[in-house]
This record gives C-alpha cells, sequence and structure tokens, in this order.
C-alpha cells in the first residue's frame, strides 16, 4: 500500500494505493490498483488582511517561489511570486506601488490560470 498526495485544480488530495495480489503476477494479469476516496480538500485560510489589488496567476503551472512577504513594499513590475510553466519561469508582478497584504500560496503549490496568488493595499 502507497500513500500519494495528489493536487487538483489547487485541491490538494491524500490518497492510498493498494497494490495488486501476488508478487509474481505477470502486469497484464495483475489486479487494478484500488484508490480509496480521497480526503476532503485542503482549503487556505482566507487572509485576514487581504488587500483590494489582486496579482493573479497568468498561466496554469507551479509556485516556484514566493519572493515578496506580508507587509513588504513593492513599486510597480516588483516580482511578488514566480510561476514555473512549460519549463519556464513566470515573474508575477506588482500591477501597481503598494505593499503585500497577503500571499495566497507557498511554494510547489499547483495553481490554475487566474487564481489569486496575492494581494496589496
Amino acid at each position: 500500500m502507497k500513500n500519494y498526495t495528489i493536487t487538483v485544480n489547487g485541491n490538494v488530495y491524500d490518497v492510498t494505493v493498494e497494490e495488486g495480489a501476488g508478487s509474481g503476477a505477470a502486469p497484464a494479469a495483475a489486479a487494478a490498483p484500488v484508490v480509496k476516496a480521497p480526503a476532503a480538500p485542503v482549503k487556505k485560510a482566507a487572509s485576514a488582511g487581504a488587500g483590494s489589488i489582486k496579482i493573479e496567476a497568468g498561466a496554469a503551472g507551479k509556485v516556484l517561489r514566493v519572493d515578496a512577504n506580508v507587509g513588504q513594499s513593492v513599486k510597480k513590475g516588483d516580482t511578488v511570486i514566480t510561476l514555473e510553466s512549460m519549463k519556464m519561469e513566470i515573474p508575477m508582478v506588482a500591477p501597481a506601488d503598494g505593499t503585500v497584504a497577503s500571499v495566497d500560496v507557498a511554494a510547489g503549490d499547483a495553481v490554475e490560470a487566474g487564481r489569486v496568488l496575492a494581494t496589496l493595499n
């Protein structure tokens, strides 16, 4: 039995896969793996200090790094989050001068295009 954590559309699921019976069975004759029902999706808590200026993912990908912290002042064009998509690093930049009010993702998170990554005041 093996445990896996799978992320689908930003929702995290813990699944357990049971391997087929018999270690000597040929792959074609092996029983199909049994996947138990996934745990309830893990939701990120809404940030209490969420700002009015949103920084959204421009493409589906994985959060490579968080470049700015809550409370940090940023200028228009500064990188706040860096995404990795199709083996490219894509900076998600501040659309205006402001202060980072919330960071709603962590390094390693899978995100869909349009997801709010961070907010500014």
